[in-house]
């Protein structure tokens, strides 16, 4: 994509603090993006802005737990009255939940998971679908997971949520298909976040790629640029229809 492909462009990024939302931002930014930067992690979030303005570009920082279904309504009518419209939405905020037997996680953990890794999607698609129908070429990607299609043992609540996102979006994507609006879901594969620290703490993570080598990949898919939608991109194995 050119260089400055998202000049004069909003773009939201949830988990913005940290890891890939993090470096996913900066790369906006750097592309030309006025960045929306959700997490719950303000000290993250002041980190990003300065990073960011450091780019010659601007941010607007939003203290916000996506478990705060209320909140995200708030944003979709704040994003209006101040912009009109949204262009790109990145859905990276996730949690890996603990890696167990299934009948051993608890209820609340299961739900807390679930609540966050596809319920605060849908509520942000609910909230941001009019913003971005606005936008001449309003594009969304969802950050999801190989363990969506694996479902390997002790991972079976993590990839239920992940596959779940990408039924959501597949469906999401064809309801779009007349607008001008496009839907994705990104695996990044093993990078070097706290989260693969958490599931992989035997692994030297300096193996691993860092966020800041992924995620102009994944910031490649809000491009007005990137044409497809319902597609599955994966940084290991290329892409293909969800």
């Amino acid at each position: 994509m050119s260089e400055k492909d998202l000049e004069g462009r909003v773009v939201l990024v949830t988990g913005a603090s940290r890891g890939l939302g993090y470096a996913a931002a900066k790369n906006a930014a750097a592309r030309g993006a006025h960045i929306v930067a959700v997490a719950r992690t303000v000290g993250g979030l002041e980190d990003l802005d300065d990073d960011i303005q450091a780019l010659g570009s601007s941010t607007t920082l939003v203290p916000l737990d996506l478990t705060d279904s209320e909140a995200i309504d708030r944003l979709g009518a704040a994003i209006f009255e101040r912009w009109g419209q949204l262009d790109g939405l990145i859905g990276n905020a996730g949690l890996l939940g603990t890696l167990t037997p299934l009948p051993h996680i608890a209820p609340k953990e299961f739900a807390k998971v679930f609540e966050v890794n596809v319920t605060a999607n849908y509520r942000l698609l609910r909230s941001l679908d009019l913003l971005l129908r606005q936008s001449d070429a309003g594009r969304a990607v969802f950050v999801s997971s190989g363990a969506a299609l694996s479902a390997k043992p002790y991972w079976g609540l993590y990839a239920a949520t992940k596959a779940a996102l990408d039924a959501m979006i597949k469906a999401y994507a064809g309801e779009m298909a007349i607008t001008n609006v496009k839907a994705n879901i990104f695996y990044p594969g093993q990078v070097r976040t706290a989260m693969r620290a958490k599931a992989m703490p035997g692994e030297d993570p300096m193996t691993l790629p860092a966020p800041d080598e992924i995620a102009p990949k994944m910031v490649d898919l809000i491009s007005p640029a990137y044409g497809k939608t319902g597609m599955r991109v994966d940084v290991l194995k290329g892409e293909e229809p969800l």
